[in-house]
């Protein structure tokens, strides 16, 4: 008798295929990031989160829009604290000790993003949670260490999440952009397992309800690390990431829903070639060192052939 140890989430595999043309923007969670990684390695023409990382529906929207005319940051974008200018707008990579640099460094993320929708593009956003900090009755991307007392915390609800995206999505599909919307897998412990359930659970019906107006598709990245893999085994030390090993295997399966046996294949070249690259012999006057640049000019060859 063969018993069944998983129950793998049935994807359908794509029509509209993405390749080594498409343009691709990935904002959202860490998940993002290491899937932006994945992608650049693998060559493709890649924009990974220009703001940092961001968590929640609404700092991702409020980034996108303010893209979209870029206009430098107001007063009441930015705060001074422990001896550093941070934008409410932006993660924590963006802070300086100068106010001008940090202006200008978020200004310049803005025309990045606006330069990308200027052509179609395929754009993936990954929500995290639907746990929101506010300060002022704004929602804040990062509260960058200020006390918890000058924020508000609360869940937004499906109807405001989709309230907020809708016009965007009617926007960029107007304009030709493609919207691939995934829930990150990585758990958000802080208001315990319950919680985050509730958190997952809003932004699943949200994403839902703007697919089947047919604004945006969904990938399950959740779903396959939660429902199919379902195991510690696949998941970091700190119980809450998914391990390298599990963000390979989403990876996988994103290309096999997205992409052609092709692309897939030039994309293995283009991470054999990137990582060659990453591990240089150490003696030029080798015989490995010949070995290597002959083997790397016949991989770049290769590439240039296709």
């Amino acid at each position: 008798m063969t018993f069944a140890l998983q129950t793998p989430v049935q994807i359908a595999a794509s029509s509209q295929k993405i390749d080594h043309e498409s343009r691709l923007l990935l904002m959202g969670s860490c998940f993002s990031d290491a899937i932006g990684e994945r992608m650049g390695e693998c060559g493709f023409d890649v924009m990974s989160n220009p703001f940092g990382t961001l968590y929640n529906p609404m700092s991702i929207e409020q980034c996108l829009r303010r893209s979209i005319d870029p206009m430098p940051l107001a007063s009441d974008d930015v705060v001074f604290h422990n001896g550093l200018w941070h934008s409410w707008l932006h993660h924590g990579r963006f802070s300086n000790n100068d106010r001008n640099v940090l202006m200008a460094d978020c200004l310049d993320s803005f025309h990045k993003v606006h330069s990308l929708m200027q052509q179609p593009s395929v754009m993936v956003f990954t929500f995290g949670t639907a746990f929101v900090f506010k300060h002022n009755n704004q929602v804040v991307s990062n509260c960058h260490k200020l006390p918890a007392t000058l924020f508000e915390r609360s869940m937004l609800n499906v109807e405001g999440i989709v309230t907020v995206w809708e016009p965007l999505l009617e926007r960029f599909k107007n304009e030709g952009h493609r919207v691939i919307f995934t829930v990150s897998p990585i758990r958000h412990l802080a208001d315990g397992a319950h919680g985050n359930q509730l958190s997952k659970a809003t932004l699943l019906l949200a994403v839902e309800q703007l697919c089947n107006e047919g604004l945006a598709e969904y990938f399950p990245a959740y779903e396959i690390v939660l429902d199919e893999l379902r195991d510690y085994r696949f998941y970091a030390d700190d119980m809450t990431h998914p391990s390298p090993l599990a963000e390979e295997i989403v990876w996988q399966r994103f290309q096999e829903t997205y992409m052609s046996q092709e692309t897939i294949e030039r994309g293995s070249k283009y991470q054999k070639l990137n990582r060659m690259k990453q591990h240089r012999p150490l003696h030029t006057d080798s015989v490995e060192y010949e070995q290597y640049m002959k083997k790397l000019a016949e991989l770049e060859t290769a590439l240039n052939a296709d």
